[in-house]
């Protein structure tokens, strides 16, 4: 009787809920809201129709690896899929380049479904690169899990604004942590620079394809890559000078500074421990030849503690250097000190190059246990070096004398010959 009346309340709540449009919680098998989510957006344009990859279109081409993806879409990665050029086919480049839609929305994927609607595109219209970036984002949105927008193009954006490399930085700039890998059917230079700078702005990857199967292995590597789990970096703003710097702790921090600028962060170290932080600088644009990165730990006075530098000159990604800091133990002095980290660089670039949103600035920051007598680290400085240059002139006077010594022993022994 007891049992009977527990299925028949089950029932009815259950038939409540279904009434209400509600979903029991079990019933609700799809990926939690803090999983990845991973978007394609797919060029439809008429360039699409070529006929250059295994003898066959480019078109037919990303419908086979995109079908091949969604049946290896883990359960945990919620999938959207978005289009470009897929609709407009006339000549109005107003009209062809606002042609972007979310062809399958961001979520658990249904795999029929999601194979259906991609059955139905044809090469069409414009490639409007950077507005459909703009609604690839938006498709993403901010409920948490890593956010990844996979572009595959066989082409360089034809509408011009909005720019696609300047939507790459501003985006990037959000501070949402999103990556976007880009994916080329076609080598040609342009195309090549515009998709390496969007990929390169979000810290994201680009790949030149040729061959389907090698199309559809690399997007299904790049949709498994962001189910791996990462940390998000922390979106932070440092500041000027130390006394108004954010506090920052152990992670993965991200910011942005403009050519030449200085940003100033704070960190709280115990006495026993020791400070590790590596920062690094991308040029997500042109730049000029020369640059550098300077990263220093100074005291909440401006006394300079230690600093790390890197320098280069000709093409880079990214420039790094860091540094490590003990705080000595002290009986008499537990509390923590807090150091201020400054991260500065010298990037310079044509005044045709827009400075803003600034260069990407990614720090990691760890504070360990440290070692048993800071001293000796201290004394190298770990960017002052001076004991190691001690050593090593010491090194190249001792193998002078000896080559010297051995030089006038052989012209000793010749003369007695």
């Amino acid at each position: 009787m007891i049992i009977r009346k527990r299925l028949a309340a089950g029932a009815c709540a259950l038939l409540a809920a279904l009434a209400l449009g509600v979903t029991p919680a079990n019933a609700a098998d799809g990926p939690s809201k803090d999983s990845p989510k991973v978007e394609l957006v797919l060029d439809v344009s008429g360039s699409m129709r070529a006929t250059d990859i295994d003898g066959q279109s480019r078109m037919t081409a990303a419908k086979e690896a995109f079908n091949e993806v969604i049946d290896g879409t883990p359960e945990s990665v919620r999938l959207g899929i978005r289009t470009l050029g897929a609709s407009y086919a006339g000549e109005d480049k107003a009209l062809g380049c606002r042609d972007s839609q979310q062809l399958y929305r961001v979520g658990k994927v249904d795999r029929a479904d999601a194979k259906e609607a991609v059955s139905k595109l044809q090469p069409t219209g414009w490639t409007p690169i950077g507005l459909a970036l703009r609604g690839a984002d938006q498709d993403l949105g901010t409920d948490g899990g890593s956010r990844r927008i996979v572009l595959i193009t066989d082409g360089e954006d034809s509408c011009g604004l909005p720019d696609p490399c300047d939507v790459a930085r501003e985006l990037a700039a959000k501070g949402t942590h999103l990556t976007i890998d880009t994916l080329g059917l076609a080598s040609d230079d342009k195309t090549r620079e515009q998709l390496s700078c969007i990929a390169e702005a979000t810290g994201g990857t680009y790949t030149t394809v040729h061959h389907r199967k090698d199309l559809a292995s690399r997007i299904k590597q790049l949709v498994k890559r962001a189910d791996t789990p990462v940390e998000t970096p922390k979106a932070v703003s440092g500041t000027e000078e130390c006394r108004t710097a954010p506090e920052i702790g152990a992670g993965i921090w991200t910011d942005r500074e403009t050519f030449a600028q200085h940003r100033v962060y704070k960190v709280k170290v115990k006495p026993g421990q020791e400070l590790r932080v590596a920062a690094s600088v991308g040029a997500d644009r042109p730049v000029d030849r020369d640059y550098g990165v300077l990263v220093r730990a100074m005291g909440e006075n401006g006394q300079e503690l230690v600093r790390g530098s890197d320098a280069g000159s000709g093409r880079t990604d990214v420039m790094a250097s860091g540094l490590r800091y003990p705080v000595a133990e002290d009986d008499n002095d537990k509390a923590p000190r807090t150091v201020c980290l400054e991260v500065s660089n010298s990037f310079s670039a044509p005044a045709s190059v827009k400075r803003d949103p600034g260069l990407p600035v990614e720090l990691a920051v760890d504070v360990v246990k440290g070692p048993d007598d800071p001293s000796d680290l201290a004394a190298f400085g770990l960017g002052r070096g001076w004991v190691l240059l001690l050593v090593l002139g010491l090194t190249g006077l001792l193998a002078g004398l000896l080559f010297g010594w051995l030089a006038r022993w052989r012209i000793a022994v010749w003369r007695e010959n």
